[in-house]
Formats: C-alpha cells, structure tokens, sequence
C-alpha cells in the first residue's frame, strides 16, 4: 500500500479523533486552544487533501478499509468491502472544503463569549462528513456521510438557541430529514436491481441492465434526496430561512460548500454509476435541465427582491446552483470542467460575501440594506469584498466565476445563456445594490424590497475588524485567481470523474470576451439606483403589478414546514411524470 493510500483515510479520520479530543477536554482547556487547533486541523485537511489530488493525477488512490478488496471476495465483480477513492476533483473539492472552513474558523476568532470548544467541535464533524461525502465509492457511505453532514448543520444553524434560529433549524431538518429518508429508500432500490454498493461495480450492472422502473424509481429518490440539500427548486425552501438565522461562519459553510457539495455528489454518480442508462440520461437531460434553468430565474428574481443581505445571498447561492444544474445536465466534458471550476469560484465569493454580512451584522447590528442606509462608510475592507463579490457573481470578466461560465456555455443553447445571463445580472445587481445603500449612501427608492420579510438581529461586536476582514478578502483574492492558471488539472479532473482511466480533456482557450452578463447587470444597477417614487398614474400602475409578482414569489416562502413539504412532494411528482413520459 502506497503513502496516499495509507493517508486517505486520515483526511476524515483527523477531524473526526480532534473533534472527540476537544469534546472530552473542552472544560479543561485554555479559551483559545479549541480555535487554533480547529484551524490548524482544517489547514491540515487542505493540504492532506491537494496532496491526494496531486497523486491522483498518475491514477486514482484507492482505500479499502480492513483490507477488503474486491479480490477479498473471491468472485468477480463482487465487492464486499467499503473503500475512498480519490480522483483529482474528488481530492480538490475536499481540499476546497478544507480551505473554507480554515477561513470560517479565522472569521469566528471570538464569535461566541462562552462557548467550550462546542461549535469548533461541530464544525469538525461538518467537515468530517464532507470531506468523506467527497472520498467515498459507495452508495450507502455515502448516505451515512449525507446524515452526518446533516446531523451538524441542524445543529449549527440552531446554535444561537433564539427563537428564529430554532424555527429555521426546524425547517432545515424536517425537509432534509425527508430527503434522508428518499436517500436512503433509493439506496435500497438500487441495491436490490445491482446487488452491490461500490459505484464502479453498481454503474456497470446498470450499464447491462436495460429498462426498468425500479432502477428509474432508485435514481429519482436518490436524485431528489441531493437535490434537496443543493436546493433546487421545488425542494429549495429551507434554505434562505436557515440561512437567514444561522450564525454567519456557518452560512459561509453552507453556501460555499454544502449545497454545491451536494450537487457534486449527483454529478459523480451520474457520471461514474447511471452514464450507461439511457433512461436515467433522458431524465437528466430533460427535467433536470428544466429544473436548472427554473430555478436560476426564480430565484434570481427572488434575490433582487429582498432587503435582508444573508436572505439575499441566500436566495442568490439557489440561482447559481441552478446554473450549476445546467451544466451536469448538459453532460459534456467541458461541461463538467465548467461545473467543478464554478463550485470553487461560487463558493470563494459566496463565503466572502457572507462575511462581509458578518460585518456589518458585528459592527452595525444588522443586515437589513435599507435600516443600514449609510451605515457603512469607513468599514472599507467589507465594502471591498461586497463590491468585487458583486461584480463576479453579475458576470465580470474576472476570475474562476468567469472562467467556470466560458467551459459552460460552449456546450449551452441560445435559450440557456439568456437565462444564465439574466440570473446571473439579477444577482449581481442585488448585491451591488446593497452595496451602494450600505456603504455609498446611494441608490434610489426602495421597490419591491421594501416589502421583503427581514430579521432583527446582531452578533457579538467586539471582535477586530482586521480579524473578520482577512480571510473575506482572501477568499475574494483566490476568486479572481486566472482560470489559465488551473485548466490543465480540470482537464483531468472533468476526464476522470467518469473513468479513472481517461487522459486528460483537452479544455478549449478563453474564446470572445462575454460583457452580456455584467452589462445587464449594469442595466439593472442603474435601475435600482436611479428609480424615484412613482406619482404619475401609469407608473404607480407599474409599480403596483411589480410588487404583485414579487408578493407571489415571497408567498412561497411561507416558513411553515408543511408548505415546503408539499412542495417536495411537487418535486417528486415532476420525476414521476417525467419518468413515465420518458417510459411512455
């Protein structure tokens, strides 16, 4: 067995052994000693983690835990045992995560005036169960790392202990504990038809295996399960209201990572178990394509709606995990190289943006937009970030962001670039928006924003604001890093998703520079910063059926638990329909 092989399981053994350190030592230990070592520990997992990518180029690094190989069962095609397997976008997406919650563990340096290693113990499960969720090659594993990722942000997002936090949490885990269940029961499904868990050996039964609505029914449970956790819509309400009273370094986790996180898992086993099903592929590339594109636009509009900066941001990380969706659907190698570079961008400016937010929450004691109205000028570090964050989420062409879009869109339809472009402006002008209300005293009147639900809340202040500003300008930093610097290791990661096997892809050059997007951005900038208070008939009219759309789309995010559940239920009836149509 080589080093990275024997190293493998380290990356989520070291979190998880601190993580039960700190919690029978947590009365014990000096205040400071739990946040250095969780930092410590998380930078460690980082470099473990680019170390396996690194060596995963030559071939995939393989563990099989006890020693059960697929020879240990003496039949062929039969694997007893459980194993990691480590492919390039595997191992960097796991690094990735650990580089995250490095940076939310430096932005929390004094969060919370009591708390006994408690959070950093938890957040050391959370990334934990990621790292695993990334490193596993099996089906019911991976389920096991998707509860105990769970497990922690349920906890996390309640750990304020209020009252909203409690209501948000509630909400999180009664729709993620459905998707649970719909994981789980697709698990079994799939297992029945195939008779193993390993993705490799599962992808090539079903390869053999021609239609058959119980491998249909597998995929649609398990696809819904992880759709849910990505928030796609109609599974995506939970996630602007645990966003919104979440504690801020961990709703840098949850856009940056979690849900995109999510989204990888399905990529990975559409790539590595159902890519020879043509069935499952006609759901993918039509209902899931469907559903990338809806969600982009709903919820784009959403987030030009809001006032509150985490639901905005909230609401922004659902469209762009729509435009992620688009891309796995579309199925191409550039494609996939253009989903794994828009993960890491995404999640780069997402989790900046998200503290910048923090900021002002510390420091101003809120994160609504209007009650902030000139609040910020001479905090220069956040209004920084907010503005460079902005403009890559509208499209400057800048960055991973950037880059990640060019891959995406060379396989994209006339129709897709619209809607990717539209949902791109429509977040990026919101947050701009905000930005200039916040830090310029500018902007124009209030639209349908001002009727968007808020939150009165604040976080502990007394914190330095160079510690809070550091890592949101580093992660701006890294996301405006040139996509050339990074395409020859895409290559091989988008090739060896599918098949460890496969040489490098050949990604194309930057093509014609794309000013669409941050051109409609601008459109939209301006609209929000030069409107005035209608008085003319015609434009109250205006105005009047404006907000009617708006107060629409706000009516779907009721906060009652029941609504979001039928709306699951809505999502589960679009597979069906869409399965028995493609049957039919």
């Amino acid at each position: 067995m080589s080093l990275a092989e024997t190293l493998l399981p380290v990356a989520v053994l070291l979190p998880l052994g601190v993580a039960t350190l700190l919690l029978a030592l947590a009365h014990w230990l000096p205040p400071r000693l739990p946040k250095l070592v969780a930092i410590l520990v998380a930078l460690a997992v980082c470099a473990l983690c680019v170390l396996l990518a690194r060596a995963s180029l030559d071939g995939p690094v393989r563990h099989w835990f006890g020693g059960w190989t697929p020879d240990a069962a003496g039949r062929p095609g039969v694997v007893l045992g459980i194993g990691f397997q480590a492919d390039p976008a595997s191992a960097a997406l796991a690094a990735f995560c650990g580089l995250l919650f490095a940076a939310a563990f430096v932005f929390a340096w004094g969060y919370f005036d009591t708390e006994h290693a408690h959070f950093h113990v938890l957040m050391l499960l959370f990334l934990a169960a990621m790292t695993g969720f990334c490193l596993t090659r099996d089906l019911f594993n991976l389920f096991v790392w998707f509860e105990l990722m769970s497990v922690a942000a349920f906890a996390l997002t309640a750990y304020p202990l209020g009252r909203s936090a409690l209501e948000g949490a509630f909400n999180f885990t009664i729709t993620n504990a459905l998707a649970s269940f719909l994981l789980l029961a697709g698990t079994g499904l799939l297992y029945a038809r195939t008779g193993t868990f390993d993705f490799a050996t599962m992808g090539a039964a079903l390869a053999r295996t021609g239609a058959d609505p119980v491998l249909i029914a597998g995929f649609v449970l398990v696809a819904a399960a992880l759709l849910t956790k990505a928030a796609i819509l109609p599974f995506h309400l939970w996630l602007a209201d645990a966003h919104a009273v979440a504690p801020s370094p961990v709703s840098v986790i949850f856009s940056g990572a979690m849900v995109s996180l999510a989204l990888f898992g399905l990529a990975k086993l559409v790539a590595q178990v159902f890519s020879g099903n043509a069935e499952v592929m006609g759901l993918i590339h039509g209902l899931l394509h469907g559903l990338g594109l809806a969600t982009a636009l709903v919820a784009g509009l959403t987030a030009f709606a809001q006032r509150h900066l985490k639901r905005l941001l909230a609401f922004s990380t659902i469209a762009h995990m729509g435009i992620m969706l688009t891309a796995l659907a579309g199925g191409s190698g550039t494609a996939t190289a253009g989903l794994l570079l828009y993960i890491l961008g995404h999640g780069l400016t997402k989790g900046a943006l998200f503290m910048a937010a923090g900021i002002l929450l510390a420091l101003r004691r809120s994160a609504d937009e209007i009650v902030l109205y000139g609040r910020g000028r001479g905090l220069w570090a956040p209004a920084l970030a907010t503005g460079l964050g902005g403009l890559l989420l509208g499209g400057l062409p800048l960055g991973l962001m950037h880059g990640a879009t060019g891959l995406m869109d060379l396989s994209a339809s006339v129709p897709d670039r619209v809607v990717v472009a539209l949902a791109s402006a429509l977040t990026g002008a919101a947050v701009l928006r905000a930005a200039a209300r916040i830090f310029l005293r500018a902007s124009g009147v209030p639209g349908p924003e001002l009727l968007a639900p808020t939150e009165r809340e604040h976080e502990k202040p007394d914190r330095p604001l160079w510690l809070m500003a550091l890592p949101a300008l580093t992660l701006v930093a890294l996301a405006l890093v040139p996509p050339a610097a990074v395409r020859p290791f895409l290559g091989a990661a988008a090739a060896r998703l599918r098949d460890p096997s496969l040489p490098p892809l050949a990604l194309p050059e930057a093509g014609s520079l794309d000013l669409a997007p941050l051109l409609l951005t601008a459109v939209l900038f301006a609209f929000a910063l030069l409107r005035r208070r209608a008085v003319r008939p015609l434009s109250r009219a205006v105005t009047r059926s404006e907000r009617t759309g708006f107060r629409a789309l706000q009516a779907l995010h009721s906060g009652l638990v029941g609504d979001y559940v039928a709306w699951m239920a809505v999502g589960l009836a679009l597979f069906a329909l869409a399965a028995a149509v493609s049957a039919g």
